[in-house]
């Protein structure tokens, strides 16, 4: 049984794709880059916007189109929260509401004993497949340990899922359920097991930056990188997004104290740069709070990759309100940013606010615009910046690109293939082109 998988989605969307990988080929399956060869196709959705939901869709009746003989099972976020429309798709085989990656292996066996593709006999009970927040909530994020990320230099290490606030505009959350927090020993121990394939884990999440609070007993994010460091050697640790109010001074001192094996990157969501709007959110940090965090941050720890994502034309939102966003991005050392206009999910607190207060989708598309191309001349600032200085680079891919140490994606250079790994040299190139010379020998520290 041929399996192709298709993730949409952030980077723990793109771990729970590699746990079902893991899973499902623990149970005889095979992994295939193949799209037009495999048997089943594993599509992994995402519900962050409505073009999230829309873009798995169109996959979908793409993928029937091509291989109208293959078995498709859709999971995931978008699955929990819309399971009966997926179920109703043409070629669609079988719907995990979530993201259950023993559930998951277990439709793909079933279907391979099922040559007829069909939507019985997949042997997922109606309990299991409920979408109901109970199930959600409980659903496991531990298990056998991540061996690997396939075909990346960089692997992802989920350390907790779901999340405890109540942003008005989040759907996520209503699709993972609460936050709950992987042990940190089996945490360590599966980092143990990465590091043996891969020269940078990102430490990802829902919301990392809860880590530990609901442990007995509790823990913290710092007190996690902490030990990470400390028993993981031979990798560079790299955090998920994290909210900047918990950006606590103990992470602090290891983002500037870690001699970059914690990577000076920081990716903090702001929202909105209004303290307005951020009520309306009901978010939990004004903007004076962001603002003089990202400072202090940024005084300490140079050179400093800084990101955070922005949502433009929430309801309510004035001229005035996004005149303060603006400022206060052209304030902070923001190296790039990720800018969506307002997208209203169902069952989010915000949806009902659109109805009262909506801001025409046209503005919210020229603010965005506006801050897309603010971030872009910041990030450019940042990379000319950084011509002739010191970077250490993790080689990615057939090894033509690299991730610095700040976030930024350079070019790798040499006489030969450079090996996959992790180097240290001068970053080299002018205005936006940044490259960096590979040593010949792995291990060796470019000049």
């Amino acid at each position: 049984m041929l399996v192709h998988y298709h993730t949409f989605g952030c980077k723990a969307n793109q771990y729970d794709t590699e746990r079902m990988r893991q899973e499902a080929e623990a149970q005889g399956a095979v992994t295939t880059d193949d799209r037009a060869g495999a048997d089943v196709l594993v599509v992994n959705t995402c519900t962050v916007t409505n073009q999230a939901d829309a873009e798995a869709r169109r996959f979908i009746r793409r993928l029937k189109r091509e291989r109208p003989e293959a078995r498709i099972v859709v999971a995931g976020c978008s699955a929990a929260l819309r399971t009966e429309e997926y179920r109703s798709m043409d070629g669609v085989a079988e719907v995990v509401p979530g993201h259950d990656a023993a559930l998951v292996a277990r439709a793909v066996r079933s279907l391979a004993r099922h040559a007829d593709g069909g939507r019985s006999g997949t042997g997922l009970t109606q309990i299991e497949l409920r979408t109901s927040l109970d199930r959600i909530d409980s659903e496991p994020i531990g298990g056998a340990l991540l061996r690997r990320r396939a075909g990346a230099a960089r692997g992802w290490l989920k350390v907790q899922d779901g999340c405890d606030r109540k942003c008005s505009f989040c759907a996520t959350r209503l699709a993972r359920g609460a936050s709950r927090s992987r042990p940190m020993s089996e945490v360590v121990a599966e980092a143990r097991l990465l590091a043996e394939s891969h020269d940078e884990l990102v430490v990802t999440g829902i919301h990392i930056g809860h880590y530990g609070l609901d442990l007995d007993p509790g823990s913290t994010l710092s007190a996690l990188c902490t030990r990470l460091l400390d028993e993981v050697a031979d990798v560079r640790f790299r955090l998920g997004s994290v909210e900047a109010t918990e950006v606590d001074d103990a992470l602090l001192d290891l983002l500037e104290g870690s001699g970059g094996r914690l990577a000076p990157h920081l990716h903090m969501p702001l929202q909105s740069g209004a303290d307005t709007v951020l009520r309306g959110m009901r978010r939990w940090h004004t903007r004076e709070q962001y603002r003089a965090r990202a400072l202090e941050i940024a005084a300490r720890i140079a050179p400093l990759g800084l990101g955070a994502d922005l949502i433009t034309g929430f309801p309510g939102e004035s001229e005035g309100d996004h005149r303060d966003t603006v400022a206060l991005i052209e304030e902070l050392p923001f190296t790039y940013l990720h800018v969506f206009p307002f997208s209203p999910r169902q069952g989010t607190a915000a949806a009902e606010l659109q109805r009262a207060a909506q801001v025409p989708q046209r503005v919210a598309g020229e603010r965005a615009k506006e801050l897309r191309t603010l971030a872009h001349e910041k990030g450019r600032a940042h990379r000319r910046a950084r011509v002739g200085t010191r970077a250490t680079v993790v080689v990615e891919g057939d090894g033509g690109t690299g991730m610095t140490e700040d976030y930024l994606r350079v070019g790798v250079r040499t006489s030969d293939a450079p090996a996959p790994g992790r180097f240290e040299g001068t970053l080299l190139g002018e205005g936006d082109d940044l490259y960096i010379v590979a040593p010949r020998d792995p291990g060796v520290i470019a000049t």
